[in-house]
This record gives C-alpha cells, structure tokens and sequence, in this order.
C-alpha cells in the first residue's frame, strides 16, 4: 500500500488562501455532539461497585457488552 502513494507522501499539506484555518475551540464543538454518552463511565463504575464482591477488585468487560440496569 505505501508504493501506491508514494508519489504524494512528500508533497506539502495544502492551506487555503480563501478560508482561514479552524481555531482549535471550534474544531472541538463541532465533535460535542459525539459527547451524548456523558454519564456513561459513571453508569458503568455505579455497576462495577455493585456487582464486584467485596475484596476483589478485578472486573472484567467485554467489548459491547452494556452494565446491568437496576430493576425499576
């Protein structure tokens, strides 16, 4: 894969003339809406304690895998 660019690798990174570069702030609040998922390591430490016996502090999680809800 590297032969298939290795025309462009060296080039410059383009700049526009015509629009001026993002502030490092505003690139930030453009990925905010990525936050929805706030609370969710406090959900998933909330689990943790409550299902963890006491002394052991080993948890293991598998990918995807949700916490247990508490029944409602």
């Amino acid at each position: 894969m590297p032969e298939e660019y290795a025309d462009i690798i060296g080039l410059p990174r383009h700049v526009s003339r015509k629009h001026p570069q993002m502030s490092l702030e505003v690139r930030a609040a453009q990925f905010a809406s990525f936050a929805a998922l706030v609370g969710y390591d406090e959900m998933i430490d909330d689990a943790t304690e409550k299902h963890t016996p006491k002394g052991d502090n080993t948890v293991v999680v598998e990918p995807g895998e949700m916490p247990l809800r508490e029944e409602q």
